[in-house]
């Protein structure tokens, strides 16, 4: 049994292709782009849970890896494929960039799962997927997350902001004949460190808000 599944796992580049070998490569794709599936929703920090990508994810593993079946076992026939290949566009645009990474690690098993480099896939995924894990664990102690504070401030309004704000940047300052707004980046590790209704108190604050900064434009 033992020597039957060392076998089939072996790799067999440029080799006809037989149902056993199209079978485990289909099964060991299957079987590590459900690992990439559990990481994945896992892992996912997002507002809404796009079903769909998560189910293509699996489907891109496994066709890939029919792609790549007869390219591995045929390089004549790999060079007209990979011809053909090369005119198709995909136009999808992926807004996360954690969703761009999951779609390379689920076309990476199928090239691997294909190629019939099975240790490679088995082996890479369960690396990635630790990997993974490690970052997702370590996004959720609790460090200093970046903040902007907006005030909009009466005309002529002077405020001391050091007396109420943590360490601070002061981002911009647009003054127009009906007030002052200021934006303001923070560090905090609690945005309860900074009271809106503190800010509101003040004289000459006409409007305060506080929101979460990812850093992007």
């Amino acid at each position: 049994m033992r020597k039957a599944i060392l076998d089939l796992l072996d790799v067999k580049v440029n080799q006809p292709l037989t149902p056993e070998r199209i079978l485990t490569c289909l099964a060991v794709t299957l079987v590590m782009s459900l690992i990439l599936l559990i990481i994945y929703r896992y892992t996912w920090r997002g507002v809404l849970y796009n079903h769909n990508f998560a189910r293509s994810l699996i489907l891109v593993s496994m066709i890939t890896c029919l792609v790549i079946l007869p390219i591995s076992s045929n390089i004549v026939l790999s060079l007209g494929m990979v011809g053909a290949l090369s005119i198709v566009r995909y136009r999808t645009a992926l807004k996360d960039p954690m969703d761009i990474a999951f779609m390379f690690w689920a076309i990476s098993i199928g090239l691997t799962s294909g190629a019939g480099f099975f240790i490679v896939a088995i082996i890479g995924t369960l690396a990635i997927g630790l990997i993974i894990l490690l970052m997702s664990l370590l996004g959720n102690v609790k460090f200093a997350k970046s903040y902007l504070l907006i005030l909009n401030l009466d005309p002529g309004t002077r405020i001391k902001l050091s007396d109420y704000l943590p360490r601070y940047d002061l981002q911009s300052q647009t003054i127009t004949p009906t007030g002052i707004e200021l934006v303001i980046s923070l560090r905090l590790k609690d945005k309860s460190t900074v009271s809106i209704q503190k800010l509101m108190d003040i004289e000459g604050v006409q409007a305060a808000s506080l929101v979460a900064h990812a850093g992007e434009t």
